[in-house]
């Protein structure tokens, strides 16, 4: 005998779910609660290692230049970083060096000399070393497994030139894997250097749908759950305006793969 509740939905084209389904749809529910929640979880292990790329000159105020963000790998006293970041040119005339600022246990900013130990441009990727105490170092992925579609995060100080040393963390989708080499918009504008760089370097980076800025670059990018670092933010695409580009950022950004830095370090031993 069919009751008039069970008429009811079923005329409205709606069945009636039974406890079973309701239970599994609530532990999904609970579920995905508990991934979203590993990210904050995870940052407090993440952000000791985080530190501010600059120079220093102690002739000029504030002493401390913000350049870029880094972050401790090894030992913890080696700091990965961007190395179009650490290529530039100093002050000799103010003693310029380049300089690491860290925030210590207690919560204030410590500033360490820096040197260059290694780089590799071709893949924007770069060492220093920093004096004293060892700080909190980041694994690195050892597998190259990163897929289209996964989620990440990146933690730096995209406004650390405006908003102080105050590090933010982003959620970054790996949009695509493409070339380095951004190609021509149109078949004609491709001449034989054009043609000869791409056929050169196909390294492959990571495309974020994730808004950075320059601040951002040398940041990590690691794994919400694992922890461990998958790649680099190395490139922020900003908007074009009539007068030329504008700082305004995209929405999206671009990383290297760790895998370079992992080639850097074992060359640098």
């Amino acid at each position: 005998m069919t009751t008039p509740a069970a008429r009811s939905d079923k005329r409205a084209g709606r069945p009636r779910l039974g406890l079973g389904t309701v239970g599994l749809a609530i532990l999904l529910a609970l579920a995905t609660g508990e991934v979203s929640a590993e990210l904050p979880d995870t940052l407090p292990r993440i952000k000791p290692a985080v530190v501010a790329i600059g120079t220093l000159a102690r002739t000029r105020s504030p002493a401390f230049r913000f350049l870029a963000t880094g972050f401790a790998v090894g030992d913890g006293t080696l700091i990965a970083t961007n190395a179009h970041v650490v290529r530039r040119k100093l002050d000799e005339a103010r003693l310029e060096t380049l300089a690491v600022a860290l925030t210590d246990a207690a919560g204030r900013t410590q500033l360490r000399p820096a040197r260059e130990l290694a780089a590799d441009p071709a893949h924007d990727v770069a060492l220093l070393r920093i004096p004293g105490p060892p700080i909190a170092a980041l694994p690195l992925r050892q597998a190259d497994d990163v897929r289209e579609g996964e989620t990440y995060a990146f933690t730096g100080f995209p406004l650390g030139s405006v908003m102080g040393l105050h590090a933010a963390t982003h959620r970054a989708l790996i949009a695509a894997i493409v070339p380095a080499v951004i190609p021509r918009g149109a078949a004609r504008e491709l001449d034989a250097d054009a043609i000869r760089q791409l056929e050169a370097d196909r390294t492959p980076v990571f495309q974020l749908d994730a808004s950075a800025s320059p601040g951002s670059s040398g940041s990590p990018l690691w794994d919400p759950v694992r922890g461990d670092v998958v790649g680099l933010i190395n490139m922020v695409v900003v908007k074009r305006t009539r007068a030329g580009p504008s700082p305004e950022p995209t929405g999206f950004s671009f990383a290297v793969p760790v895998r370079y830095l992992r080639e850097l370090l074992r060359s640098a031993r």
